[in-house]
């Protein structure tokens, strides 16, 4: 395997590990903000439970976080020199504006969330809280503002082979980035509630069928019924402006090999690059056309139309997981709400359900990122540096093939200390009542 792929194996399970916190803490920031707002209003301790608990899995995501986004950001010196060579001048001030107008923000506040409760005036608390709320969007959105930028570069000139900020207002608010910053708030929201809902569930399980159990899975539900149908939407938007920018990599999701009129959806298939083919294809007559021109015979680009493009078979496949994933969840929201509004009650067979879809907003934004980031190959920065530019000239083989291994270990081991510590503090939670 050379040099390069394993370049790009670990960093790509560097960021798969990093996202799966951010894809937490961001929305659940705000929740804990609702929780304490509901606390101070009605006074019941059945929030305040709610807020207490949700803390302490507020506080472990985050320094997870911190720790795997540390690790990431080595990679860019170690074995991607060249991206803060030729793009440093636009990357270096939005990552030093996420450190500085974020990280600090959440850093300063962060421990009087967790450890204020009680112990300074009420009014400190809910403020700590607002910020550290505030400062996870912020870092967010700097993020979003830079990986945007690297889909769709704006307000920027090249001087001596060197990219240059022209103007930041087009920068930061570059023509990808609205789709990309709403998508990843509200995924995040929906990962978030089916953590909630799922965790929740176990408690039950665990005896501690009280009311601040109810009120976390009735408001998972809630979210989860709310959020998709915008979450649909968004990505649907999202992916026509993926079609005006980057046609290439519509082409690459869809399968889809020469430029036709009407062309189908396709359910299912095994694509083929050699054969220029998708196998075993279950299609939707006409439907892609119909989604992504608003014409049942609208025209859409092949793979046959561009010199470069990205596999097809990795962007193909996350695809179809993402947006099944995604429905999938919808459909598990919708019987929720049926069973808490119509029924009144859950059952068996939904509580078990939502304790195995506990994480699973994390499949579907890992395969969002996976359509997204492949989907841009074979560019790191569209139409400006490629991966191969960017690579290291010095880094071998030999080394990152013992690298990587060490990394994934690493990274699979913290995972499932992660996951077993928030059952255990569940189940902890659900003893002591």
């Amino acid at each position: 395997m050379t040099a390069e792929m394993l370049a790009r194996l670990q960093f790509a399970a560097n960021i798969t590990f990093h996202i799966l916190f951010p894809s937490i803490t961001i929305a659940l920031s705000w929740i804990l903000l609702y929780f304490k707002y509901a606390f101070n209003k009605s006074k019941s301790e059945s929030w305040k439970k709610l807020y207490m608990f949700w803390t302490k899995i507020f506080g472990l995501s985050f320094t997870f976080g911190i720790v795997s986004g540390v690790t990431m950001s080595f990679q860019f010196g170690t074995n991607w020199p060249g991206f803060m060579e030729k793009v440093g001048n636009i990357a270096g001030p939005l990552l030093g504006n996420e450190v500085l107008s974020a990280f600090f923000l959440e850093a300063t506040f962060l421990g009087i969330m967790l450890f204020g409760f009680g112990r300074v005036p009420n009014i400190l608390h809910d403020i700590a809280t607002l910020l550290v709320a505030i400062g996870t969007t912020l870092s967010a959105f700097w993020i979003i503002s830079l990986n945007s930028w690297m889909h769709t570069p704006a307000g920027f000139e090249i001087v001596n082979d060197v990219v240059i900020a022209k103007d930041w207002f087009q920068i930061i608010f570059n023509p990808s980035f609205p789709y990309q910053f709403s998508h990843v708030l509200i995924g995040s929201g929906i990962t978030a509630a089916f953590l909630i809902a799922g965790v929740e569930t176990y408690k039950e399980i665990k005896n501690s069928n009280n009311e601040s159990v109810t009120k976390g899975k009735n408001f998972g539900i809630f979210l989860i019924v709310v959020l998709l149908p915008i979450q649909i939407i968004l990505g649907d938007l999202h992916g026509l402006n993926v079609l005006k920018h980057n046609p290439a990599a519509i082409a690459a999701m869809e399968g889809l090999w020469k430029t036709e009129k009407g062309i189908p959806l396709v359910i299912f298939g095994i694509p083929n690059e050699k054969k220029a083919e998708t196998a075993y294809s279950i299609e939707i007559p006409k439907l892609s056309s119909l989604i992504l021109t608003h014409s049942w015979n609208g025209e859409v680009q092949g793979i046959d139309s561009f010199e470069t493009h990205p596999p097809v078979l990795p962007v193909f496949f996350a695809f179809r997981i993402m947006v099944g994933m995604g429905f999938l969840m919808l459909f598990v929201g919708i019987y929720g709400a049926y069973r808490v509004i119509i029924r009144k009650r859950y059952n068996k067979f939904l509580n078990i359900t939502l304790i195995l879809m506990t994480f699973s907003g994390w499949i579907a934004n890992i395969a969002g990122w996976y359509v997204s980031e492949v989907g841009r190959q074979p560019y790191l920065v569209f139409n400006i540096l490629t991966r191969t530019e960017a690579l290291s000239k010095v880094v071998s083989g030999t080394k990152l093939s013992f690298t990587f291994p060490m990394y994934l270990m690493l990274y699979v081991t913290l995972l499932c200390f992660y996951i077993w510590t928030i059952f255990y503090l569940a189940r902890n939670d659900a003893q002591k009542r």
